[in-house]
């Protein structure tokens, strides 16, 4: 990659890039979980160096929902990629190549407060054994209204990431981006 080339940001599991293929960390695939893993997690900053959590607090939640995770050993033994972010319940959250020019995240910070709530229900109505979403009713009680705990960390880090990988790393006469 040259210098002025965009980064990619992947979600597990979804958004894909502009050719189409899957999103995935460098060589890592994903595994099947038992259970879909669903809730709003404590995260911790591992690499207080990245300029991609700058300013957030040394541990926020984050929204996740998945039916996969990511080989942990072998991202932390991959000498491309640095671990971001991580979560006790979750796993590992963000990673990136060293400089920031590819990102990956397993969860989804772009969720909104009801979003949880609305895949929860109609996975429920489909007949589905699903686990009610951990840490997102009060009192973990479906029947209680969802709390949104993860807006401003969700914000700054896509603030960030427009701020410090694209905005900056851009060159003002795109015909520079080789």
């Amino acid at each position: 990659m040259t210098r002025h080339e965009l980064g990619t940001v992947c979600v597990q599991g979804g958004w894909r890039p502009k050719n189409g293929e899957p999103c995935q960390l460098i060589g890592i695939g994903k595994t099947l979980l038992e259970r879909k893993l669903s809730g709003v997690f404590e995260h911790r900053v591992v690499r207080r160096s990245s300029m991609l959590f700058r300013g957030c607090d040394d541990v926020f939640r984050i929204p996740h929902s998945r039916h996969t995770t990511i080989d942990e050993e072998a991202v932390r033994a991959h000498p491309e990629l640095k671990v971001l972010v991580e979560s006790d319940e979750a796993g590992i959250f963000a990673v990136s190549t060293e400089g920031g020019r590819q990102i990956f995240f397993t969860g989804h910070a772009e969720y909104d407060a009801g979003i949880l709530n609305a895949e929860y229900r109609r996975d429920r109505a489909a007949g589905l054994d699903v686990p009610v979403p951990a840490h997102y009713y009060p009192g973990d009680n479906p029947e209680e209204e969802p709390v949104m705990s993860w807006r401003a960390h969700a914000h700054l880090v896509f603030a960030n990431w427009l701020n410090y990988f694209v905005y900056q790393e851009t060159p003002y006469d795109l015909e520079a981006i080789s």
